[in-house]
């Protein structure tokens, strides 16, 4: 059984509808890349699995509970923590204090203040200073780390290299190495395409809230994927 498994989910704002029968799995330690444009449905997924936003039809089973129905606190002591787009960090805290937010479930497991630091020892360094005075890269290093200290079994990651420098963005996505090593299953949502492909098990495209192409990057071509993403 997956760790997680989305079937069929819909869902709506208003008129508009986002999402349409959308299946998915991630497995028990899997790395899973959700790639598409702007606009694909991307973030609307992300945060029916969370339970924000926009009250879904269809289910979502995390570890073989039905979690659709649920309130984002219940989802989020549960074990799925969220690395939100655009950081959202508490601007008036530090950021020791920004990552101490992250341990509120109370979840045992391997990641804490210390083990944070060590896989970005700069936050060590800054762990004073207010959060959103650091770089950007800095400030999502704050939000993946707050993710972590809440000792999650899925991490879902929205949208974490926009607007960050190829530099940083090689760094961060060098830590998912040693966040895999923990146990760790994540949910990577991306518009990079080659990023995605080169840390992903299995790689899902999203176009207009539609699924048109899953399965390992290995086996993927080109031009299987372009089209997939455009829709050509």
């Amino acid at each position: 059984m997956p760790l997680l498994e989305v079937r069929d989910l819909s869902s709506r704002y208003g008129d508009l509808q986002a999402l349409f029968d959308l299946s998915l799995a991630v497995g028990e330690g899997e790395v899973v890349a959700l790639i598409g444009a702007n606009g694909a449905g991307k973030s609307t997924l992300i945060n029916a699995i969370c339970g924000l936003g926009a009250s879904p039809t269809g289910r979502i089973v995390f570890d073989g509970q039905p979690i659709e129905a649920m309130p984002a606190e219940r989802i989020a002591h549960l074990g799925i923590a969220l690395v939100p787009e655009g950081r959202m960090l508490f601007p008036s805290l530090s950021v020791e204090e920004n990552l101490r937010m992250g341990a509120h479930t109370r979840r045992p497991g391997p990641w804490s203040l210390a083990s944070v630091y060590a896989l970005f020892p700069i936050l060590e360094e800054f762990r004073h200073r207010p959060a959103t005075s650091l770089s950007g890269g800095q400030q999502q290093m704050v939000s993946i780390g707050r993710a972590l200290m809440a000792n999650p079994r899925l991490m879902l990651c929205d949208e974490i290299s926009l607007g960050l420098a190829p530099v940083v963005i090689e760094q961060i996505y060098r830590s998912f190495a040693d966040i895999r090593a923990q146990g760790l299953s994540l949910l990577v949502v991306e518009q990079d395409v080659t990023r995605a492909c080169a840390v992903a098990d299995r790689v899902y495209c999203l176009l207009k809230g539609r699924i048109t192409l899953e399965g390992r990057p290995a086996d993927l071509s080109v031009a299987q994927i372009g089209a997939a993403y455009f829709g050509s």
